[in-house]
């Protein structure tokens, strides 16, 4: 049994995955052991590694003796764009929700494996990576707002939207778009709000209109982006202050 999950039946795709994460430790593992944990034959962990060192994976050992994995197991790096992090994210959120089983679980597995490589300012590594706390349902609510929203920033256009806070209530904001950031779950936008009289940050998936005013704004003392980063507390969550 691996991570509380019974092998019985699996495919042995995930089952030589198992295998390279138990031995990921460096140490010698034993052909019983893993049999025991695997809950199949040693036969079968046999042939397992030596389909793995076919593979290209760096086992070493022998049976009556134990297998060991001599050099590091990683996927190669990558440097992901927020756009690109985003079309992933939604990839998987719809995976998630999918009918089938299998599909979904291998989504939602996929985005504890994302979310345990994010960057800690992705966003809280609590919330888990657009599932349970952020619903594809909601999460994608926002995406057909992002086109609009990066071309305000941008150009610093005024907009006019409907917005719904965490707490239900509905209000119709104008504010100057200054920043879009994407916390690995959700997409928020700081702006300067023109009914508050403030900066304050608002959960994308939570605009229920979004208006193209047709106006601009220009930078003014107390108003501006360096302003707001210069006043944020590194502390501050998605959308605290709207």
């Amino acid at each position: 049994m691996v991570g509380g999950r019974k092998q019985t039946g699996i495919r042995r795709s995930d089952r030589l995955f198992d295998l390279i994460q138990i031995m990921r430790d460096g140490k010698l593992h034993t052909a019983r052991d893993l049999s025991q944990k695997l809950e199949v034959s040693e036969r079968t962990i046999w042939r397992d590694m030596a389909t793995l060192r076919a593979s290209g994976v760096p086992v070493e050992g022998e049976r009556g003796v134990g297998y060991m994995v001599t050099a590091p197991i990683t996927l190669p790096p990558m440097n992901l764009t927020m756009g690109e992090l985003e079309a992933l994210h939604l990839a998987v959120a719809i995976l998630g929700e999918a009918t089938d089983p299998e599909l979904s679980k291998s989504a939602q597995t996929l985005a504890a494996k994302i979310d345990a490589v994010l960057p800690e300012n992705s966003g809280p590594p609590s919330t888990g990576w657009g599932f349970a706390v952020y619903p594809f349902a909601d999460a994608a609510a926002g995406f057909k707002h992002m086109p609009l929203l990066r071309d305000a920033v941008r150009e610093k256009k005024l907009i006019r939207m409907s917005y719904l806070s965490l707490d239900e209530t509905q209000t119709t904001r104008l504010v100057r778009p200054l920043q879009l950031e994407y916390w690995g779950r959700v997409w928020t936008m700081a702006a300067w709000c023109e009914l508050r009289a403030g900066f304050r940050v608002f959960r994308v998936d939570r605009i229920e209109t979004l208006i193209d005013t047709g106006a601009s704004f220009q930078d003014e003392v107390g108003k501006t982006l360096r302003d707001y980063l210069e006043q944020i507390d590194p502390k501050d969550t998605p959308a605290s202050q709207a």
